[in-house]
């Protein structure tokens, strides 16, 4: 049986703490595939592609560790509440989830405590373990098309209440001036989307970024590695910007 939650260099010793809601495809048999069809089930809609492989080059980077959900933002979205519709989606843009039509409170509860309740804990206990410099870092993918409409920006920098990494990475754009940065973009915290922020770092006022990269630009190792070393370029001095100040204050 495959946990719902993994953590990946758990020993290590950096000062990111590194967070992949939407890692894995992956839909439990007990599911039964959610009534979805093979293509709906491989699609953006049910995870975050390139998503945990970054993950794992920053992971190297930065010996930070890594909390992953194996299990389909389908079947549970770690980024969502329980309480939120979009945490067991009936749709997905396009996509209509037949296997979450007229869920019950009782099914809702199941899954609630089968998988996002075990990743909570799992995040909790690596942050627990860790001193008040930690920074939290989320990584995601976003589709270059969404309803349609085609998307411009490449790589997303989102926060919520506390915008100091954020700040502090935005500060050093102009390292690449061929990328299409945004602040708040595709998404932003009126869109629900800064749930695991606000619940595990801005809780224990620690830094954080919530990472949305476009997923044309994560398609192979070749092009994730060079992501990596981008985002690289604005959050390790972002890292030591804040430290500073920090030490001033």
């Amino acid at each position: 049986m495959i946990a719902p939650v993994e953590i990946l260099n758990g020993m290590g010793q950096g000062r990111v703490v590194l967070l992949c809601e939407h890692a894995s495809h992956r839909i439990p048999a007990v599911y039964d595939g959610l009534g979805l069809t093979e293509a709906d089930s491989l699609s953006h809609a049910a995870w975050d592609p390139g998503a945990r492989s970054l993950s794992i080059e920053l992971s190297r980077a930065l010996d930070a560790p890594i909390v992953a959900s194996t299990v389909s933002r389908l079947v549970y979205d770690c980024n969502r509440p329980p309480e939120a519709q979009s945490a067991m989606p009936e749709r997905s843009e396009q996509i209509v989830v037949p296997g979450n039509a007229g869920l019950t409170q009782s099914q809702c509860d199941d899954r609630t405590t089968a998988v996002y309740k075990p990743f909570c804990a799992a995040v909790a206990n690596v942050l627990d373990e860790r001193g008040p410099e930690t920074v939290v870092v989320t990584v995601h993918s976003f589709t270059p098309v969404y309803f349609g409409q085609n998307r411009t920006v490449e790589l997303g920098l989102l926060h919520d209440e506390d915008s100091r990494l954020v700040d502090a990475m935005l500060d050093h754009v102009g390292r690449l001036p061929h990328r299409r940065i945004e602040r708040n973009e595709p998404y932003g915290p009126a869109d629900g989307v800064t749930h695991s922020l606000r619940l595990h770092a801005l809780s224990r006022g620690l830094p954080n970024v919530m990472l949305e990269v476009r997923n044309d630009l994560l398609r192979t190792d070749e092009q994730i590695a060079v992501m990596a070393d981008e985002i690289l370029a604005l959050l390790q001095p972002a890292l030591s910007d804040i430290a500073i100040r920090e030490d001033e204050s």
